[in-house]
């Protein structure tokens, strides 16, 4: 689903995305050239807050894809108004949002689309981070971190760059998934859709079962859409 943000203006700016280690080391004053592929804590400092949450916040069709198979969002629109959700509460606890290239691109070539149900071809004020293993066009105005490789390496700027706030993983869901096996995903928010697409990109193509998700909240907004709220359930050993 395409959301509105309105706000200030946003200078564009491209950042280079640093390993995890490497930053930590930068802040500490050493250097370090390696990542481990393990899960992160994540430093109190940068986490203070315990109510932070990274969060997978979402729409999908009643049969569990978020797009076409040409990754086209357009089904959405109809089913109602995004300013009747819980989306304005919830786009103002966002600090810092993570999106895959599908997502994006489908932003760079759907810009009047998106104009034209949110005001600006690029609807967002946070810092973004896409996540790609290609060379893409940047949007003017934009915050973009064009990232590469494991979420992990890209988590602590994030949570830096959020200030406080949580942290949106858009999608898709493939990148909502490298999250969720990363030990990082928190929440999981899912607008369905009063629609069926029969095929197309999956919500979350990963099997949960032990631990699981626990369901904390159902919301209906109008006959367009049921919102649905997991917590995420976090193995303790």
């Amino acid at each position: 689903m395409m959301h509105s943000e309105h706000g200030r203006p946003v200078k564009s700016s491209i950042r280079l995305c640093l390993p995890a280690e490497q930053l930590l080391s930068a802040m500490s004053g050493r250097q370090s050239h390696t990542v481990r592929r393990r899960v992160l804590s994540v430093p109190l400092f940068l986490k203070e807050d315990a109510a932070l949450k990274t969060q997978y916040y979402t729409s999908s069709s009643l049969d569990g894809f978020l797009a076409t198979e040409d990754d086209s969002l357009e089904w959405l629109f109809p089913l109602g108004d995004i300013s009747q959700t819980s989306y304005p509460s919830f786009i103002e606890r966002v600090g810092a949002i993570a999106m895959g290239s599908s997502t994006y691109e489908w932003i760079l070539r759907n810009a009047a689309t998106v104009a034209e149900q949110t005001g600006t071809a690029w609807p967002y004020t946070q810092p973004t981070w896409v996540f790609t293993s290609r060379k893409l066009p940047t949007i003017e105005g934009a915050d973009v971190t064009f990232a590469n490789g494991d979420v992990r390496a890209a988590y602590f700027q994030m949570l830096a760059a959020a200030n406080g706030k949580n942290v949106w993983i858009m999608g898709g869901g493939g990148l909502a998934a490298q999250f969720h096996d990363a030990g990082l995903l928190d929440e999981i928010t899912v607008q369905i859709g009063s629609a069926t697409l029969g095929s197309g990109k999956p919500l979350f193509p990963r099997r949960l079962l032990s631990p699981g998700l626990a369901l904390i909240s159902a919301t209906r907004f109008g006959s367009g859409f049921a919102e649905l709220t997991y917590n995420v359930m976090k193995d303790s050993h």
